[in-house]
């Protein structure tokens, strides 16, 4: 982990540094709770309870998000050294590689969300071979969601699918990591195509002429076509979802990483601006941002957690424009002060580290709950700002 802390005034250092505190103990609490057991994507009242699925035992590796509960622990322990976080993450990544064998709930594009905070980081923390050929399987099984015709990864559904086939999402920006470590880690070119591929046409087609996104595109299959754009968990096919916009942020942001010719650096700083001047003064965004202070409609403070990250990781990137740079960073950490003022979770009436997301609001699914992509990116974003680390993407 690169441990350069970024310049903070001392207000900012005492109230980032008491917060990542109270995270950690948060987490360690949750860990004493769960032992090798996995959380559920949100937390009802709350609090985390075991995720079920079918008849696995309660805590079983299911679902998209067990990937950032590895990667929380894997993280905290780099941030605390303490060991049991790393004995944990360690031991979950059986249940990983596991899930790749029996096809357990893989059948989507959100294999970087799972692989890249459990296995990955495995292999770049501690050197884990055997973790490295587990994610390189992973890319291998999302590869075949790429629809070369259209030139995309598939989201969701079954690829013969007549619902689905065709359809990209935005947050899939954030899996394609995987697949540019993998062309990296295995010398497979086509890994890097396919991501290439999917990043054009998600510049192209994802981001409006307003700068708000779409969340999720559609493309004919067989020839290519752009057909339209809809929304699945916004409040409109025409309105910006909160957290598909911090994804298309982040996500551009860390592809410039990989992709420096393809243009995505200014995008993300069109996706940056259009969040900025749409979240309310206390820098937590609403579910959607066609809404604002009195409006009666939830936060999701996932959405501003990622977007922290997302601000922080496209400043790292101007190195030739400070004056941006600067504002990205200014506005991140004032989303982050909101974070932790209005959203830090305290034992013991939650086990969780954030409150207030929203999972999908049109689906009535995690309303006001916290959630564990919410808990993984507001640790990412205060171990960013304390400690310079930048994720396992």
């Amino acid at each position: 982990m690169n441990m350069t802390t970024l310049p903070l005034n001392a207000a900012d250092r005492d109230l980032f540094r008491g917060a990542l505190d109270q995270a950690l103990a948060q987490l360690e609490g949750t860990l004493a709770e769960f032992g090798a057991r996995f959380p559920d994507d949100t937390a009802p009242q709350d609090r985390y309870r075991p995720r079920r699925w079918l008849d696995y035992p309660d805590g079983a590796n299911s679902g998209w998000t067990t990937g950032f509960w590895t990667g929380m622990l894997w993280l905290a322990h780099e941030l605390s050294g303490q060991s049991a976080f790393r004995a944990a993450a360690h031991a979950h990544l059986a249940s990983f590689e596991a899930r790749l064998e029996r096809r357990i709930q893989i059948d989507h594009h959100d294999l970087g969300f799972l692989y890249m905070p459990s296995c990955v980081a495995a292999w770049r923390i501690r050197g884990d071979a055997h973790a490295r050929t587990v994610a390189l399987g992973a890319a291998d099984y999302l590869m075949r969601r790429y629809l070369p015709r259209a030139g995309i990864i598939q989201a969701w559904g079954d690829l013969d699918d007549p619902a689905q086939r065709g359809r990209m999402i935005i947050d899939c920006l954030m899996n394609l990591p995987l697949l540019h470590w993998a062309g990296s880690a295995g010398g497979d070119a086509r890994y890097r195509d396919a991501a290439l591929s999917h990043l054009e046409r998600s510049r192209d087609f994802l981001v409006r002429a307003d700068d708000s996104s779409f969340h999720t595109y559609h493309f004919d299959p067989e020839t290519g076509a752009p057909l339209y754009g809809s929304t699945a968990q916004g409040l409109a096919d025409d309105s910006c979802w909160a957290r598909g916009q911090a994804w298309g942020m982040y996500g551009f942001a860390l592809n410039h990483r990989h992709a420096p010719d393809l243009g995505l650096l200014a995008v993300a700083m069109r996706q940056a601006d259009y969040f900025i001047a749409h979240v309310p003064p206390n820098g937590i965004a609403y579910w959607d941002l066609a809404f604002g202070p009195g409006s009666g409609e939830p936060w999701d403070s996932s959405a501003s957690a990622i977007a922290a990250c997302g601000l922080l990781e496209l400043a790292d990137h101007l190195t030739g424009d400070e004056a941006s740079a600067e504002r990205y960073r200014a506005a991140a950490l004032h989303m982050l002060r909101g974070l932790v003022t209005h959203c830090a979770a305290r034992a013991p009436a939650s086990n969780a580290l954030l409150l207030h997301g929203v999972y999908s609001k049109p689906h009535g699914q995690g309303v006001d709950e916290p959630s564990l992509w919410g808990d993984y990116f507001y640790l990412e974003a205060l171990a960013r700002v304390l400690h310079g680390a930048n994720g396992y993407w």
